[in-house]
């Protein structure tokens, strides 16, 4: 999903009270790991993933990674943490998060 910076901001705005409900350490992206991301990220449509690799390099894979395997969009990276949206079309739309169409 493509989003303008305007949606980006409004998604931030959303975000900026979250804490980080995935955390992943130096050991990487498991299959378990994996399948909470999926699933927290089905039932909040926006999270934060802090990722604590070796290098920046590193933490860029992992976030790029984790984007792609599951349709997601980086709306926001500082540090070690990123935040990210994907909406979840099976939920009921008055549940959904609503983003601008700006």
């Amino acid at each position: 999903m493509n989003l303008s910076e305007h949606q980006k901001k409004y998604l931030r705005g959303l975000g900026h009270h979250l804490k980080p409900t995935i955390m992943i350490g130096d050991a990487g992206l498991s299959d378990a790991v994996m399948a909470e991301y999926e699933s927290t990220l089905d039932h909040h449509e926006l999270i934060k993933v802090r990722v604590r690799a070796g290098d920046r390099d590193t933490r860029d894979a992992i976030i790029e990674k984790l984007c792609s395997e599951s349709s997601a969009t980086l709306v926001q990276r500082i540090g070690n943490v990123a935040l990210l949206f994907r909406q979840n079309l099976k939920k009921k739309p008055e549940k959904r998060i609503r983003v601008p169409s700006r």
